[in-house]
């Protein structure tokens, strides 16, 4: 009986429909693949490229500081003729071509170079806190690193200290000590107070910004501080440069806790 009633057409269509509307229930409560989301996606990659920057800038920040403390104590072991005439230049790069360099500041050259790999770092760091004034501090930091590199024709200087060297006639060495002039002319001269000025001001306003995030401590950003307003002693007729020694090691110390902390937020 069960199997004539199976048999029968009726029944057939119907056992068919039936076993169709179960595989249909079935696939219907499987859960679908999810896809992945492109927004999260995105924001990995993002967080993992500011990760890589923060690294970097860690790791500049530690550079900075050696070349810092480079320069400082090459400057106290070969004392460069900062006030004197192209004579004076060309004789202190004759007898040292190192010291020379160092003390026409090829360093410091890498330096703003390099200084502006960081300011990029911080810009990533802090934009969220206020993009507008970080947006100032990155473009001034450019402006001034551009500035001070037009100040420092240090290979420029080398190739004329080897030309009078090796001048024969007095009049060879004359037009090498004027164009040494000139050379001593831009390393004091519009482009590097231009990238000075720049350069504390930048300073000044990427504090105010630490000041206001909880990122780097307060007593990185007053460090900042203090290097921007001992920057300004330099204009302070007679004592001026020993007051702007400070400026050095403010900046310093500032350098090495923004590394560190740049780092931390890099792991």
């Amino acid at each position: 009986m069960e199997s004539g009633v199976r048999d029968h057409p009726a029944s057939n269509i119907e056992y068919k429909l039936g076993h169709i509307s179960m595989k249909i229930n079935n696939k219907a409560g499987q859960s679908p693949k999810t896809k992945p989301d492109n927004g999260s996606v995105s924001e990995n990659m993002v967080d993992q490229s500011q990760k890589t920057f923060y690294k970097l800038g860690g790791v500049i920040a530690f550079v900075l500081a050696a070349i810092t403390l480079t320069q400082f104590v090459a400057f106290m072991v070969a004392p460069p003729p900062l006030n004197g005439t192209a004579l004076d230049w060309f004789t202190f790069f004759e007898k040292n071509r190192l010291f020379g360099l160092l003390g026409f500041e090829l360093l410091m050259v890498v330096y703003v170079l390099l200084s502006s790999l960081l300011a990029l770092s911080l810009f990533f760091a802090l934009r969220k806190v206020n993009q507008s004034f970080m947006a100032i501090f990155l473009t001034l930091s450019f402006i001034g690193a551009v500035s001070f590199i037009a100040a420092r024709p240090v290979f420029e200087m080398l190739s004329l200290s080897n030309q009078y060297a090796a001048a024969t006639t007095d009049a060879q060495r004359a037009a090498l000590l004027a164009a040494g002039e000139g050379m001593i002319a831009a390393f004091h001269g519009t482009s590097f107070h231009i990238s000075y000025v720049l350069g504390s001001i930048s300073g000044l306003i990427l504090s105010h910004v630490m000041l206001k995030s909880d990122i780097f401590t307060k007593k990185t950003a007053y460090l900042r501080i203090a290097s921007s307003i001992f920057d300004f002693g330099i204009y302070v007729p007679a004592i001026g440069i020993f007051i702007s020694i400070f400026s050095v090691f403010f900046l310093l110390a500032f350098n090495i806790l923004v590394g560190r902390r740049l780092l931390q937020l890099s792991r």
